[in-house]
């Protein structure tokens, strides 16, 4: 998985440059109309689905561990998808849709951290990433009343420090690259 992972390091990236876009919009702009977040999310879930799917399916078959990118891309897509296709949903439905996604994105990202705790070392920014998305998918389920403000607050600190635990697995990947065989 390193090496599927090292090769398109790039891609890492850039799914940590969308999550810190992202937190940042929703964290500045806190007055945006719950139709805005829904089609803020709706990008934001599909885009990392796209590019976790492009990881999987560029592999080349190198990897027995391709299944959790593969997975982890159908199901940002399909939240998308669904996200845009009932966009009349209340806060409440978006806010257990966030929170389903986060809850099986984090347990694919512990279990892809677990996977390479051998093979590298700072598999810990994914470990980290997988348990931000656990402890966000929790909040969310425990105070589903909270005020739309609060939301996308927690959903803006939420996508920073997984963007930013990305952002930073990124760049060990990319020295990890370096140092394959060409």
């Amino acid at each position: 998985m390193v090496h599927l992972l090292a090769r398109r390091w790039w891609l890492v990236m850039l799914r940590g440059v969308a999550a810190v876009v992202f937190g940042l919009l929703a964290i500045t702009l806190p007055g945006i109309t719950l139709a805005t977040l829904i089609i803020l999310f709706g990008a934001y879930a599909f885009a990392d689905g796209i590019f976790a799917l492009a990881h999987a399916l560029g592999g080349g078959g190198e990897s027995e561990s391709v299944w959790l990118l593969l997975l982890e891309g159908l199901l940002g897509i399909g939240v998308g998808l669904i996200t845009f296709f009932e966009p009349g949903l209340t806060a409440i439905a978006l806010l257990f849709y966030i929170a389903a996604w986060n809850l099986a994105t984090g347990v694919l990202e512990i279990a892809a951290a677990l996977r390479l705790r051998k093979q590298i070392q700072g598999e810990f920014w994914l470990l980290l990433g997988g348990l931000c998305s656990l402890v966000f998918a929790v909040i969310l389920l425990v105070h589903p009343g909270a005020g739309a403000l609060a939301l996308i607050w927690i959903i803006g600190i939420y996508a920073l420090l997984f963007g930013v635990s990305l952002l930073a697995l990124g760049m060990r990947l990319r020295g990890v690259n370096k140092a394959l065989p060409a």
